[in-house]
């Protein structure tokens, strides 16, 4: 794929910044979608090119997902200084020092009621999954055929939408459950100011990454990967193109960064 021109000037200006942040979404982003979550693995090279960015001087790298941290950290294999946020922004990790996630009495009872629920669900929609996550849980369809993953998101939205406090988000073929209010846009905000970023890189292919690309300020470079409505000024086709605009960004960076 030749990178589009302007993309291309972005890329270009942004690596020359005193400090980046280059943060990416997982699935979708780095790894292809898969069936199973467990599955999915970084492409190669878009795995080596976030090594060569994380090893460059003033110079940042994260991902950001909607995995639960452990699940990232498994499939991922991030560069040690790599940032980390999980469960779309529910969990945080920014270095060793950093607490970990820990619920209120209410919110540890909410999410036993909303687990119940997708309980419920999963064993009467054939295909359908469920996953857990420190502050939340997701009923995963995409094994499951059409009719019944519809049939099966509408019934979990029936019952969860009475729970107070509980936060329900749409992504592609997953219905996310959280008993903590926070998105992407939240938790690239974090990152942002933890790496003292003075631009930012963002990639993502899924509506929940829209909450991060409605950050992004002058300076900053956001890419949706794939179809859809986006607020990001660039997109690629699939997981693979990406891969060549991630290569550039690390050859553009290597050459400009400040030293």
């Amino acid at each position: 794929m030749a990178i589009d021109t302007e993309l291309h000037a972005a890329l270009r200006r942004l690596a020359s910044t005193p400090r980046l942040l280059v943060a990416l979404d997982f699935d979708g982003t780095l790894a292809p979608l898969v069936e199973r979550a467990e599955d999915a693995r970084a492409l190669p090279a878009s795995a080596a090119a976030v090594r060569v960015l994380a090893g460059l001087p003033h110079t940042t790298t994260a991902l950001i997902s909607g995995r639960a941290l452990d699940s990232l950290r498994a499939v991922a294999d991030p560069p040690a200084d790599t940032m980390l946020i999980g469960s779309h922004g529910a969990e945080t990790w920014t270095g060793p020092d950093r607490a970990p996630l820990a619920l209120t009495p209410d919110q540890a009872g909410l999410l036993v009621r909303a687990v119940a629920v997708v309980e419920r669900i999963v064993a009467v929609h054939a295909g359908t999954r469920i996953e857990f996550k420190p502050a939340g849980v997701v009923l995963h369809t995409r094994t499951a055929a059409d009719d019944i993953a519809d049939a099966a998101v509408a019934a979990a939205r029936t019952e969860l939408t009475p729970l107070d406090g509980v936060s329900i988000t749409d992504g592609k073929r997953v219905l996310e459950i959280s008993v903590i209010e926070a998105d992407k846009g939240q938790g690239l905000a974090l990152l942002r100011q933890a790496a003292a970023a003075t631009a930012v890189f963002f990639a993502g292919d899924d509506v929940t990454d829209e909450h991060a690309q409605k950050t992004l300020v002058a300076g900053d470079v956001g890419i949706r990967i794939g179809p859809g409505d986006t607020a990001a000024s660039f997109s690629v086709a699939s997981p693979e193109t990406f891969t060549e605009v991630l290569q550039e960004l690390a050859t553009l960076r290597a050459a400009s960064a400040p030293g």
